[in-house]
């Protein structure tokens, strides 16, 4: 399947219209941005390895019941998916304290949290993706009753359920991620995006190191290495 007209084009990736109207494909960027777009840079490969690490896990989440948008992989840097109303929601899914929660709340930096954190934002540029409560997302008419907020809150408590276990097997602590949701062409409220590096933070459960996007935040350098190692620990090689 052929890309068709440019329908969107975001920090991370750019959509594209094709000849079926219900499909749509992804094209994964080498693009990084980190505080609302204040840094900005470009990272050879990160595309491709962010696609072929979500093709993974979407593979994984259908499996074990999470109803997605994946199609297949078309190559190292386009995905095809289902086209969907994308609900304005960043669902964050949190396990150990790092970063926003750090900061706002003085939570300590790696704190095991006793009971998984599933927080909204809203998905939102120009306001900086502020948080939101069910009240702001229901005046703002993000969804449409309170039981889709509850299926979003339930749906990525399954995510976690699949993939803390998962990850813990390849030595990695999947300490938070962030969703995104949408509706397909029946109405369905699906998971979309894309699951990888940029959107989750991993840590090696032996050395601490950060295996995710936090390099480019924090200069650590060697984002694409950590980040194949992600793709390598899920292969298994």
């Amino acid at each position: 399947m052929e890309k068709k007209g440019l329908l969107y084009e975001g920090k991370a990736k750019k959509l594209y219209l094709t000849e079926d109207e219900n499909l749509v494909i992804s094209e994964f960027k080498d693009d990084l941005t980190a505080f609302n777009g204040e840094k900005k840079s470009s990272e050879e490969g990160k595309g491709a390895l962010n696609n072929k690490i979500s093709t993974e896990l979407f593979k994984l989440l259908e499996q074990n019941g999470i109803p997605t948008h994946f199609v297949k992989m078309l190559d190292d840097n386009h995905m095809l998916h289902k086209k969907v109303d994308v609900i304005l929601i960043e669902v964050i899914v949190r396990n150990i304290a790092t970063g926003s929660l750090t900061r706002n709340l003085g939570i300590e930096d790696g704190t095991v949290l006793p009971f998984t954190l599933v927080e909204f934002d809203y998905k939102n540029d120009e306001l900086g993706d502020p948080k939101l409560n069910d009240q702001h997302a229901l005046i703002l008419g993000l969804v449409d009753f309170q039981d889709e907020l509850d299926k979003l809150r339930r749906m990525a408590r399954q995510v976690n359920d699949i993939l803390k276990p998962y990850f813990a097997e390849k030595g990695l602590n999947l300490v938070d991620f962030k969703l995104e949701f949408g509706k397909d062409k029946d109405g369905n409220i699906i998971l979309v995006d894309e699951i990888s590096p940029d959107n989750c933070r991993f840590w090696d459960m032996k050395s601490g190191e950060k295996m995710d996007k936090d390099r480019f935040r924090q200069g650590l350098g060697g984002l694409t290495v950590a980040y194949e190692q992600v793709l390598n620990r899920i292969l298994g090689k």
